[in-house]
């Protein structure tokens, strides 16, 4: 019993924290940091000249998230600034041994601000677990264009997930109103529930993205890319919301999706690591 407390201890003593504080605003017209905080294997680094949006790229120096890791992602636009945020590079969730893998993002844009949350996608290893939880607060005429895409192994390295957890959970508010809530649990045989018409239909790669406000004319823009896709993509608008949503048979035909929605929906050039 004492071996197996030791053992537990040691576990736990080697599970990365990290946090990310991050807040923004304008000043005649351009967008700088107006707080960074950085905890553990979490860094931020904002490339590019200063201009009216800044763009804030998150890297993990641990190269990856494994069972028991604890991230807090905190972002904040203040009236009238403008942010678009992404990622080094995919973030990797590994094999747990024991407990699952916890990620809190909380997002908050004040009035006439906007962010654009692009992070590249989360690869999801066989057997790994992973709780995330992504809060966001709008003000009434802040904007948001939130994307999010999960691939479920490296289908290029014949790699599959047969077995794993997965509890991703948002909840968007507006005026302090909640104009979006959505759940997704996965757990146990993750490539048996995958395969099934009314989940997947054997795709392996999914992504949202939700845009704030939306329009149908959005949704329009879309649906037009048609004969560009490679995979299985929907659109819908209403409430003043709109929202993609994506499904193909490898991350490769996901991303290039998710890069026309993307290019699409903001009308400007995605961050430079994208493309990469």
């Amino acid at each position: 019993m004492h071996a197996g407390m030791d053992t537990a201890r040691v576990f736990a003593a080697n599970r990365a924290a990290g946090a990310i504080a991050l807040s923004v605003a304008a000043s005649a017209g351009v967008t700088r940091r107006a707080r960074v905080r950085e905890e553990g294997p979490l860094r931020l680094r904002c490339p590019g000249r200063p201009g009216p949006e800044l763009e804030a790229v998150i890297v993990n120096t641990a190269g990856g998230v494994a069972g028991g890791d604890r991230h807090v992602l905190d972002i904040t636009v203040a009236p009238s600034a403008h942010l678009v945020v992404t990622t080094a590079a995919a973030e990797k969730v590994y094999r747990r041994l024991e407990a699952d893998a916890e990620i809190g993002i909380r997002l908050a844009v004040g009035a006439g601000g906007s962010l654009a949350w692009l992070p590249q996608e989360t690869i999801l290893f066989d057997r790994a677990g992973l709780r995330r939880m992504i809060e966001v607060d709008l003000d009434a005429d802040a904007r948001l264009v939130l994307a999010e895409a999960l691939v479920f192994g490296r289908t290029g390295m014949g790699e599959a997930v047969e077995e794993g957890r997965l509890l991703d959970r948002w909840h968007v508010r507006r005026a302090g109103r909640l104009v979006h809530a959505e759940a997704v649990r996965l757990e146990g045989a993750i490539a048996s529930m995958l395969h099934q018409p009314a989940v997947a239909n054997g795709a392996v790669a999914l992504a949202t993205v939700l845009v704030v406000p939306g329009e149908e004319t959005t949704v329009t823009a879309v649906r037009a890319l048609d004969g560009v896709y490679r995979g299985e993509v929907g659109a819908s608008a209403w409430n003043g919301i709109v929202l993609v949503r994506r499904c193909a048979a490898d991350g490769a035909a996901l991303r290039h999706d998710l890069v026309a929605v993307l290019n699409t929906i903001r009308g400007t050039a995605l961050p430079r690591l994208w493309m990469s």
